[in-house]
């Protein structure tokens, strides 16, 4: 028998997490085991923060969900935040994932969404849903002015900035996935990024591509 998935929701609106709790706990490998009304007060659920998943929205009173995911990683490192937001835009992505968030869904996300997000956090890969990806690469135009990256990476790195899979890009630039593979882990050395998730962020804060 597969491990339970212990969740833990973090929301201001009691409605919402009624909902998502109940469409959560319809599927036998994952259970909501705790829930906060803010950021404090996730901090001091003992259970919440032992929790292997937490859904955490970032506009909440008394202490945000960028900073109170600071602090719960910083105390349990094993956390796999999701951000849950109804807002999209390259400010509350960056805060959430420069705060160590492994994924980024809105809240009009389908279920079968949230439950890809679970599952790619629990495989220590990142999420971010479809709708968010389009929203940040949809105002985004190449910037050509930088000497870190050679023309080939900037033009691997705007593919995976406009939400382009490995394979996706390889076709548009007429490269083999594995030289495509290649460049995306040299980019990710040079740039000192973790995922393709803080590599979005650090390409948009240092203008390598702009918004």
């Amino acid at each position: 028998m597969e491990k339970e998935i212990k969740i833990a929701l973090v929301d201001d609106h009691a409605l919402f997490r009624n909902g998502l709790r109940g469409l959560i706990n319809g599927n036998h490998s994952c259970r909501v085991v705790a829930e906060a009304s803010d950021g404090k007060e996730f901090l001091e659920n003992t259970e919440a923060m032992a929790a292997d998943v937490v859904f955490m929205d970032i506009a909440m009173p008394t202490l945000s969900g960028d900073k109170a995911t600071a602090m719960a990683l910083s105390q349990n490192p094993n956390l796999k935040v999701i951000c849950l937001s109804m807002f999209g835009d390259e400010k509350y992505y960056s805060r959430m994932m420069e705060a160590g968030a492994k994924g980024f869904l809105l809240k009009d996300s389908s279920i079968e969404e949230v439950f890809a997000a679970i599952e790619a956090v629990m495989n220590d890969e990142e999420y971010i849903c479809n709708d968010v990806m389009q929203a940040l690469s949809g105002a985004m135009r190449r910037n050509n002015d930088t000497e870190m990256l050679s023309e080939r990476e900037m033009d691997v790195l705007f593919g995976i900035c406009q939400g382009l899979s490995t394979q996706e890009i390889a076709d548009k630039l007429f490269l083999s996935k594995r030289t495509v593979d290649t460049h995306r882990a040299n980019i990710l050395e040079k740039t000192g990024s973790n995922n393709t998730a803080s590599l979005v962020v650090y390409a948009i804060k240092n203008n390598l591509v702009e918004v």
